[in-house]
């Protein structure tokens, strides 16, 4: 029994992982057809490279023209372009190899620009604390109203979970800013670390406790407004789990109040709180965009956003490929997922 569930286990991993790349290939295809036809995209590269003021050197105009795959060669300073096809084979190259490009506002690597200078880390740590602060107060909160369902706890929760769910990030993040770091003073406005640093590093643990600081204000702002979703789902579930029989006949047994919330109902009720968790990362990273911009906070949302007044192509599409990436890869994760919280789900 247990060698043929491997064997079937294994037999749907490899079918997801397929259609996983299947699906890597259509966004990289999406994104290619996007840019292509949005504006200016073309004429900005194609300027980059004819200008001859910023390009002196014909080995760095060579460079870039076969980066982009935008123009064969120049006859009299006019560009003569790839066909279409050669221009999508370098394209989907480059995202394969994550090598995308220079960016037009700093001059270096679209990746040297998110890894060294610590904007990747950056919202990773934004986005993992909230993630994981929303789930888990989601859920327990979810669990606590199911059990007493029709209560004023009940109400009381699903009341605030709306009204915070419903708040715009920006207007919630200015409201923190303004009590929080302007009236009480309790915690800074914004950044991610203060502007005196870049004079010298403080002790390790200094430096710590000032990015708890930093991140606390952003990180509340998206886990009260993310936290309502995985409540009112958790809660829709476990009201329903809660209504089987096998719940009834586990508390004909005596088994406790706990037990039966957390290793009977809430167990069978997982499912679609995984698949929410799943879907709700792409969400995330959409309403940090918003929440870095209002709190000055040095990640990929403030960088997208910076981009666009710039027009920095090679950056918009660099991140949204990678949010494509980061969403593809928490859904698989979750089809994993499946299989352990629920072993009656079969793997054929």
């Amino acid at each position: 029994m247990l060698a043929e569930f491997a064997l079937g286990l294994r037999g749907y991993l490899l079918k997801r992982l397929f259609n996983t790349l299947i699906l890597i290939i259509f966004v990289i295809t999406l994104n290619f057809v996007i840019f292509e036809l949005m504006p200016g995209l073309n004429g900005a590269i194609i300027n980059l490279i004819s200008n001859p003021r910023a390009n002196t050197n014909p080995a760095e105009k060579e460079h870039l023209m076969q980066l982009y795959g935008i123009c064969q060669s120049f006859v009299n300073n006019v560009c003569v372009p790839y066909p279409i096809q050669n221009r999508f084979w370098t394209y989907f190259v480059n995202m394969i190899t994550f090598n995308f490009g220079d960016s037009f506002q700093t001059g270096q690597t679209v990746l040297h620009d998110m890894i060294i200078t610590g904007k990747l880390e950056n919202t990773l740590v934004l986005l993992g604390t909230a993630t994981a602060l929303s789930l888990l107060i989601g859920t327990l909160l979810g669990v606590l109203v199911a059990s007493r369902r029709g209560s004023l706890v009940d109400s009381g929760w699903v009341t605030t979970s709306l009204v915070t769910y419903s708040l715009p990030t920006f207007y919630m993040g200015l409201i923190f800013i303004l009590l929080f770091a302007q009236v009480l003073k309790w915690f800074p406005p914004g950044g991610v670390t203060p502007s005196i640093w870049a004079e010298g590093l403080p002790p390790f643990g200094t430096q710590i406790l000032v990015r708890i600081e930093h991140l606390f204000l952003p990180a509340m702002t998206l886990t009260l407004f993310f936290y309502g979703g995985h409540l009112l789902l958790t809660r829709a579930t476990m009201v329903e789990a809660l209504s089987e029989d096998y719940i009834l006949t586990a508390k004909a047994k005596g088994v406790s109040q706990r037990s039966i919330l957390f290793k009977h109902a809430l167990k069978n009720a997982a499912l679609p709180l995984v698949t929410n968790a799943a879907l709700s990362f792409g969400s995330i990273l959409s309403g940090a965009i918003i929440t870095e911009t209002v709190f000055n906070w040095d990640g990929l949302g403030l960088w997208i956003w910076n981009s666009i007044g710039w027009r920095d192509f090679p950056v918009m599409q660099a991140i949204f490929y990678i949010v494509a990436l980061c969403v593809i890869a928490a859904n698989f994760i979750s089809d994993i997922i499946y299989g352990v919280l629920d072993p009656r789900i079969k793997y054929q």
